[in-house]
């Protein structure tokens, strides 16, 4: 159980991870993929190449891992292009141990390089840390509490707070 548990969650963590950079990562070398792929992050840029590096020889052997990174790329916010990425990956993770050790220890160096947090899907939430506070997701909700009293129907790029920030892609943030 403990070395499947590993390629379920292995698969999963690197699904999440890779998912964004796809669209780029198919077209790594091009300068136009190599500075949209960068503007994800620098450092996580260079994990995700490194991580592809690894996997692509893998995933180019086999076609339907092919289609389901074709699919993830064209569509990365897509859950069902991402499960079947994830499952496509946890096969070819457990068909190869040694493919399985080696990206076990690079996803390691990039979890212990860095926080990593990934939200997936409709009215996700992620976090590194909440304490005292109340998480609410759906449409047309009412939140009352303290300072700020808000009623939120829909909402993108949402920032409430002395100081709130919302990031974005390409590190611009607005307050």
């Amino acid at each position: 159980m403990g070395v499947t548990m590993d390629i379920t969650t292995l698969a999963k963590d690197v699904t999440l991870f890779l998912t964004p950079f796809l669209p780029y990562l198919l077209k790594a070398g091009e300068k136009a993929a190599e500075e949209a792929g960068k503007k994800l992050g620098g450092d996580a840029w260079e994990r995700a190449k490194t991580l592809w590096g690894k996997l692509r020889p893998k995933v180019e052997a086999k076609p339907a891992a092919q289609e389901a990174v074709a699919d993830a790329a064209a569509a990365p916010q897509d859950e069902d292009a991402q499960a079947t990425l994830r499952l496509q990956l946890k096969k070819l993770l457990a068909e190869d141990e040694e493919l399985a050790r080696e990206i076990g220890q690079q996803w390691t160096a990039a979890q212990a390089a860095g926080v990593t947090i990934s939200a997936s899907g409709d009215r996700a939430v992620a976090a590194q840390n909440i304490t005292g506070s109340t998480i609410v997701t759906g449409d047309r909700n009412t939140v009352q509490r303290g300072k700020y009293n808000i009623k939120i129907d829909k909402a993108s790029g949402l920032a409430i707070g002395d100081g709130a920030r919302v990031e974005r892609a390409g590190n611009d943030a607005e307050q």
